[in-house]
């Protein structure tokens, strides 16, 4: 095999201080002198990071002589004519534990390619990439990246298609526990680094895993053929987070969320690990292979706007529970609660009566990326309404069309992830209308995504035999008054207050510190049960530092909201409600 003429080779320099070395070799560089972009964000994660301001330094040289350079913006660098190779090194300070960069302690380390990766200008071939063994004796490397020459702990030469294939396999270093099973034929393993529970259930995890896995490969049709597909997940105290990739994904997970032997049932953490598992897995299909038009064409350097992010994100939010459910992880009553539980964060978000899905794809960038105090007030999720108004257009499809979901997401497999065809804005709708045969569903859909009422899903659950209710949510702490105040975790201090509540109008607002209400002091610990004490129409003084000056506000707490929606099987529904509900949600639900 001819070796590539760009090639980057990695040394885990220096964990202690978060240091990644890189080795960027060109062959030919260009006669003009070479450019070399860095990536402003990630796909699948929609907002400018600017990676280029974690590299702390640079030096380029040819044939042992030194290269000068200069910057032409925030992400792009000119170097100096010269003859081939071009040698260009740079140090990443990686210390981000998300999914999205690049992190390195003694522990472990991880590297999402666009965030240490240049973009050599010019250059369209094949890339090698050299990973280097650390002095780490234990610490071993997970990729999906095409092997050439590796040792047995995964460190080694390796081969992209491409500078897109490159950045598209995360890397995962450390001393990793692989849980290996098969899932249509296909190895698939768990590549877990961070500290593990000791008592970690790998046969739940195999079995639950590859049926998710087997259930989504069914729907479309058993493809794409894969050679292999990774979870890489970092295991930490509290955090949860995914990013897709296009033969593996990123996730990190709390350690309490993992299966311990002996547990006979599945908990509500563990539910959550394998939605996000599933939801990551589906995105092979949806934004992966069936990917936007305005997200193929970026090359990473500025934002790319679609109004249907709703239709990759919210879709895949619908399916990731729903084929837990259908892989049996989930009983129907359990489903059914994440239905309503997600029906009830979207119904207390004020900001859906302001702004569509359509205008929440469109400014993720801006809103639901780098949120405020008040971004509950003044948007919508595309995840969590658009996971409800794919819902809708399921249920819509199944009761009207005679189709279904699955049918609108096969046809996109078929006309584009299948083709590598870029699917164009409003591909999914155009698709559901076409299948369907329902002369208003166009005029309905453009309602649901385009405007800011209520979507009718109450009447359309009906239709199916499940009873839609309304109560007073008797876990949350404003159950007995409503005050509408937002805190953050652990703390009194504010993270926002709800849209016209007594809150509102008494003045109080982000990052405000409540001290006491009334004359009884509040604590993280109390607040509570403090709130609980509150009665409609009995105003209370509450206390509060804002800019390190104490204030006061006079709150009138008002009767709570039947807010929370409860979801249950209808055991007086009719029988054609009946033979659709267990079309839906299986014979369980007949």
């Amino acid at each position: 095999m001819a070796k590539p003429s760009l090639h980057f080779h990695i040394r885990l320099a220096d964990p202690q201080a978060h240091r990644l070395r890189l080795q960027c070799r060109i062959a030919e560089p260009q006669a003009d002198g070479q450019v070399l972009r860095l990536a402003s964000w990630t796909r699948g994660s929609y907002l400018v990071r600017d990676f280029a301001r974690h590299i702390t330094w640079l030096r380029a040289e040819s044939h042992g002589q030194p290269v000068c350079w200069q910057r032409l913006d925030k992400r792009s660098i000119r170097l100096a004519p010269c003859d081939g190779p071009l040698v260009v090194e740079y140090e990443i300070h990686a210390f981000d534990p998300s999914v999205r960069k690049a992190y390195l302690d003694d522990s472990r380390g991880f590297i999402n390619g666009t965030s240490v990766f240049w973009r050599v200008e010019g250059h369209d071939g094949a890339v090698g990439v050299t990973i280097e063994p650390p002095p780490l004796e234990d610490w071993c490397a997970a990729t999906t990246l095409t092997p050439v020459d590796t040792d047995k702990r995964g460190f080694g030469d390796f081969r992209a298609d491409d500078w897109e294939d490159l950045v598209d396999h995360p890397l995962s270093f450390g001393p990793l526990r692989r849980v290996r099973f098969a899932a249509d034929g296909i190895d698939h393993e768990l590549a877990f680094t961070g500290l593990l529970p000791p008592a970690l259930d790998e046969a739940r995890l195999r079995e639950d895993l590859t049926r998710v896995c087997e259930t989504q490969r069914a729907l479309f049709g058993n493809e794409p053929a894969l050679a292999r597909y990774q979870f890489q997940t970092a295991v930490t105290a509290d955090s949860y987070g995914g990013l897709e990739h296009r033969s593996s994904c990123a996730l990190v997970c709390a350690r309490d969320a993992l299966p311990l032997q002996g547990e006979t049932e599945r908990k509500a953490a563990y539910r959550e690990f394998l939605g996000l598992c599933s939801h990551e897995y589906f995105h092979l299909w949806n934004v992966k292979r069936i990917t936007p038009e305005a997200f193929a064409a970026s090359d990473l350097g500025a934002e790319a706007y679609t109004r249907d992010l709703w239709a990759y994100e919210g879709v895949t939010s619908y399916y990731d529970d729903y084929m837990l459910l259908r892989a049996g992880c989930l009983s129907v009553q359990e489903y059914l609660d994440l239905v309503a539980r997600t029906m009830t964060r979207v119904g207390r978000t004020p900001g859906r009566q302001l702004h569509s899905l359509a205008e929440s794809s469109f400014e993720a960038w801006t809103k639901f990326y780098q949120p405020d105090e008040n971004l509950p007030n003044a948007t919508v999720s595309y995840y969590a309404k658009g996971a409800l108004a794919a819902l809708l257009l399921d249920l819509r499809l199944r009761r009207d069309g005679d189709t279904s979901l699955d049918a609108v997401m096969r046809r996109l497999w078929q006309d584009h992830g299948a083709t590598g065809t870029p699917a164009p804005e409003g591909a999914l709708e155009r698709a559901a209308r076409a299948l369907s045969g329902i002369p208003e569903l166009g005029t309905d859909l453009h309602g649901w995504l385009r405007g800011t009422g209520e979507l009718p899903l109450p009447e359309m659950l009906a239709a199916f035999g499940i009873r839609c209710e309304h109560d007073v949510d008797d876990q949350h702490p404003e159950r007995q008054a409503r005050v509408g105040l937002r805190l953050r975790p652990e703390s009194t201090v504010l993270a926002g207050v709800v849209e016209n509540s007594p809150a509102q109008r008494a003045g109080l607002g982000g990052g405000d510190e409540l001290v006491a209400l009334g004359s009884a002091r509040v604590t993280a610990h109390n607040i509570s049960a403090r709130l609980l004490r509150l009665r409609p129409g009995e105003p209370v003084t509450a206390h509060y530092f804002r800019d390190h000056q104490l204030r006061e506000a006079l709150l009138a707490p008002e009767t709570p909201l039947a807010d929370a929606f409860r979801l249950r099987l209808d055991d007086d529904a009719d029988s054609a409600a009946r033979a659709r509900r267990a079309a839906w949600l299986g014979e369980a639900a007949a």
